[in-house]
């Protein structure tokens, strides 16, 4: 039987400042969260992650996480501007998004790397949340499938076992800060062929293993997106800046 608790993820990715956080958090944090039977998680600049933990802790809500929006492949020493798993645990983190398609697209990040970075949060006590997804480019020349299996592989390969302590997200590139969403059929088509490559992987763990849906996902099509059979849950972009939208979502859930 599949049902693992939802995951309701923001991505505030290069937005924010202490005042505008602290408003934002506060009417997030106020919403009705008590009642809510999802986690909930948000992925905030490196600078402001000790701001948003202490207003979590302050909010004494156990659904109500921290996450990073990248991490180091390297343990400690001389990376100047890198910051490591070690230094995320240390400042309150539970979660760290690892290969978003910015990562990808504009940092040049290979699979490997992707994989490498969501070992290191795992033997860190981290969660990390492995983003797959495809281009326009990629879906319109029928590359969707092979794309998203061949990104899962590699931290499939490099984690073995662990792969069940993982959050698989999916971002169809094309549906990312453009307006355009995938289907709620196109995206659980996608889930499917994930969930399976999981299965294959973990066997009947992979039930457990959440799978987000990443991909312009607000109010008005969260409720669609999120009723079908393997979508677990969003990793919500421009949406979790707006703490009526992103509650919304979250009542969705």
């Amino acid at each position: 039987m599949h049902s693992p608790k939802k995951l309701i993820a923001g991505n505030w990715k290069m937005n924010g400042t202490l005042e505008s956080n602290s408003t934002l958090m506060r009417a997030v944090l106020e919403g009705d969260l008590r009642a809510s039977i999802c986690d909930v998680a948000v992925c905030v600049p490196s600078v402001y992650l000790s701001q948003i933990h202490s207003l979590i802790q302050s909010a004494n809500l156990t659904t109500a996480h921290l996450g990073a929006q990248d991490v180091s492949a390297h343990e400690k020493g001389a990376y100047t501007g890198e910051i490591s798993v070690s230094m995320l645990k240390d400042v309150g983190a539970t979660y760290v998004i690892v290969g978003h398609s910015e990562r990808r697209q504009f940092h040049h990040e290979s699979d490997q790397l992707v994989a490498i970075k969501a070992e290191r949060a795992l033997k860190a006590g981290l969660i990390p949340i492995v983003c797959v997804g495809e281009t326009q480019q990629e879906r319109e020349s029928g590359l969707t499938e092979v794309t998203v299996k061949r990104q899962l592989a590699a931290v499939i390969h490099l984690i073995g076992h662990c792969i069940t302590e993982i959050v698989v997200a999916y971002e169809p590139v094309w549906a990312i800060g453009t307006g355009l969403t995938a289907t709620p059929e196109q995206a659980q088509s996608v889930h499917a062929v994930l969930r399976a490559q999981l299965k294959a992987a973990a066997g009947e763990g992979a039930a457990n293993i959440r799978i987000l849906y990443g991909g312009s996902m607000n109010p008005s099509n969260a409720k669609s997106l999120l009723s079908q059979s393997d979508i677990d849950g969003g990793l919500i972009g421009g949406a979790s800046l707006k703490a009526t939208d992103f509650l919304s979502i979250i009542a969705a859930a």
